[in-house]
């Protein structure tokens, strides 16, 4: 069977041999087709966006760089570009119209992750810049892939006479689950019909259904006490750094008894100046995950009862800010199935012998088992009958309580490598990631068509969110009205490194790719 861009049937073929989705309207094959090949026309801009988005390294609230760069391209193609959307500086929004129509949104994170410096095609632990952020996880490849599919998307539209909207959407600071909230309460997605998300994997699949992932709420809590010499005097002082303490341990004794679906960690942000001054303020920052909206409510509700709690028996006083939620997540099922066809019609990237020796390499070098990039698409997850155990987050749940979404995972990430970690920055400015990365804006380009030019399909959409999501939950956010985005966030630590980071931008008019401009071999590194 020809897979788009690689082999020897049509398209047409290979759409009409795929059975594994249930039958339903799609986009006609020639659309798709010229879609696809609009994508792969724009390979060489994937590869210069992964690479350069790659080389900003922008931690969440701080993708300034990354904003400008992305949104030029897209203005410079025809889209309107408005900034600083739901009060974030490094938001924004691109969004092109062809009349009246479906309104189709497409969104992929773009932040990098504190202290993970890395240089790619590297297989050993060496930053770039020692102590500056880098792209551990691989949220640099996800908004190349969704400006190469809506472009080629906007030119079959343009072709066709297809009427609709698109939308791409940055999730800013998604690492710090603390941004999306905010984009559904102040409107972004009123009025779209469906929004398509890319998240970085190692596989190409989509999956449909309660998610076995968590939601969250993000925490910090600040105590206030009264300094006070050490040894001269520390009866007249109270320790905020006890209240810190004392919250932590109780809440270590509460996790006995809490479900097993929960997942909760924090950090000291603030434990006071020196050992001499009893700590006049000191801080702790907690993520409280559980699969449900109610579990949520519980954990966060709990913590503030103990925190309270060690207010009281310290003499202190505290209050608390919240810093970010994300809503569990439930994909949708119809437009996962026809995403999932359209990954299948699209296929796996024909990795090269030097793709695969890298990943080797990287593997041997850090002590991880031995496993190749996949060479067949993921099985389309679906709901396993067995009830969410906990895990990671991810804010994209609160779209998917808004409007019909789901996330196809696209396969740009080296395979059992340790997410947020050097590890998982290693393959994230080679071949394999723009491959990777073209492959889903494909898949990404024929699910859009399939959802602006399929009335059917959109209807069922929206019937199973009602009718099946919303009939388990409802979306109960914890923001209120007058929590704000913690847009201070990393603000201090990138004026700091900024300046050293600079010099390492990619520059793709005098180099050809990253790797070159580093002076950097692949697959054998430097």
């Amino acid at each position: 069977m020809r897979k788009f861009g690689n082999g020897a049937l049509t398209a047409v073929a290979a759409i009409a041999m795929l059975g594994a989705a249930p039958t339903r309207a799609e986009a006609p094959a020639a659309y798709k087709e010229a879609a696809a090949s609009g994508v792969d026309a724009r390979a060489k801009l994937v590869q210069e966006m992964v690479d350069s988005i790659f080389s900003f390294a922008e931690p969440g609230f701080q993708e300034f760089r990354t904003q400008e760069y992305v949104t030029a391209i897209l203005e410079e193609n025809g889209f309107t570009i408005e900034k600083g959307v739901a009060g974030i500086p490094s938001a924004w929004t691109a969004t092109w119209s062809n009349g009246e129509g479906p309104k189709i949104a497409l969104g992929s994170d773009v932040d990098g992750l504190l202290g993970l410096s890395q240089k790619p095609g590297v297989a050993e632990i060496t930053p770039l810049v020692k102590g500056a952020p880098g792209h551990g996880e691989g949220h640099n490849s996800g908004i190349p892939a969704m400006v190469a599919a809506a472009l080629a998307v906007k030119d079959v539209m343009e072709a066709e006479g297809i009427t609709g909207t698109l939308m791409i959407w940055p999730g800013i600071a998604e690492e710090l689950l603390a941004t999306k909230a905010y984009y559904v309460r102040e409107g972004i997605f009123d009025g779209f019909d469906a929004c398509i998300f890319a998240h970085v994997s190692p596989a190409f699949g989509t999956a449909y259904g309660q998610s076995q992932s968590t939601g969250m709420v993000s925490v910090e809590y600040t105590f206030q006490g009264k300094t006070s010499h050490g040894a001269g005097a520390p009866w007249a002082g109270r320790s905020a750094l006890d209240g810190v303490e004392l919250m932590d341990v109780a809440w270590n004794f509460r996790r006995e008894h809490l479900p097993l679906t929960q997942r909760s960690h924090y950090v000291i942000t603030n434990g006071g100046g020196q050992p001499n001054i009893v700590p006049g303020e000191a801080s702790v920052w907690y993520y409280f995950r559980d699969v449900s909206f109610d579990g949520i409510r519980t954990l966060f509700e709990t913590g503030n009862t103990i925190a309270e709690a060690a207010a009281e028996m310290t003499g202190t006083t505290m209050t608390r800010r919240t810093l970010g939620y994300a809503a569990p997540q439930w994909p949708n099922k119809p437009i996962a199935e026809a995403a999932y066809k359209n990954i299948q019609a699209v296929g796996m990237p024909e990795w090269s012998a030097e793709d695969q020796a890298f990943v080797r390499r990287l593997q041997e070098a850090n002590n991880r088992e031995l496993m190749p990039l996949a060479t067949e698409v993921a099985p389309l997850g679906v709901p396993s009958g067995n009830p969410p155990m906990g895990g990671p987050s991810d804010d994209v749940g609160d779209i998917m309580w808004t409007l019909p979404t789901i996330t196809i995972g696209y396969p740009s990430q080296a395979p059992n490598v340790i997410f947020h970690n050097v590890l998982a920055a290693m393959a994230m400015a080679t071949p394999i990631a723009h491959k990777g990365a073209v492959a889903g804006a494909k898949a990404v380009a024929m699910t859009t068509l399939d959802l602006l030019t399929t009335p059917e399909l959109l209807a069922e959409a929206k019937k199973y969110q009602q009718e099946v999501q919303f009939a388990e939950q409802s979306y109960d956010p914890l923001i209120t009205a007058e929590d704000q985005p913690a847009i201070d966030l990393n603000a201090e630590i990138m004026r700091e490194l900024r300046p050293q980071m600079e010099e390492y931008y990619y520059d793709p008019a005098r180099y050809d790719s990253y790797l070159d401009q580093l002076g950097i071999s692949y697959p054998e590194g430097e």
